[in-house]
């Protein structure tokens, strides 16, 4: 008789690769974002800093604006009494207002006062 030879195959089950979850729940895995929390933080961290910076920019952009129409108003203001200065300083100006005090103008030349030597 013939022996029977039974090949007894040792089946190993290939190792099996876990897949990550799909859908929303493969999202929110807490191992994953343990593991991931340092990142986490980080990007909190530049959001905020990215937030922060957009308010001091439109903070920083106000108040230029408000300062360009506080020159402008000044420089307008500038102008015109440099303008009313400069009615106001002519011969003609003078005289209108030295008469009501009394002052007239003098027909005489100035005189030259002369130093005495000794």
């Amino acid at each position: 008789m013939e022996e029977e030879t039974v090949h007894t195959e040792t089946t190993e089950q290939p190792s099996v690769k876990k897949h990550p979850k799909k859908g929303i729940s493969g999202l929110f895995d807490t191992v994953w974002v343990t593991d991931n929390m340092n990142f986490f933080l980080f990007l909190t961290f530049l959001a905020v800093l990215y937030i922060a910076n957009g308010h001091w920019a439109d903070k920083t952009v106000r108040n230029i604006n408000r300062v360009q129409g506080e020159i402008k108003e000044l420089q307008y203001e500038y102008k015109t009494i440099k303008s009313e200065v400069m009615f106001k300083s002519e011969e003609v100006q003078i005289r209108r207002a030295a008469e009501p005090l009394g002052l007239k103008m003098s027909k005489d030349l100035p005189q030259r006062l002369q130093l005495e030597q000794r």
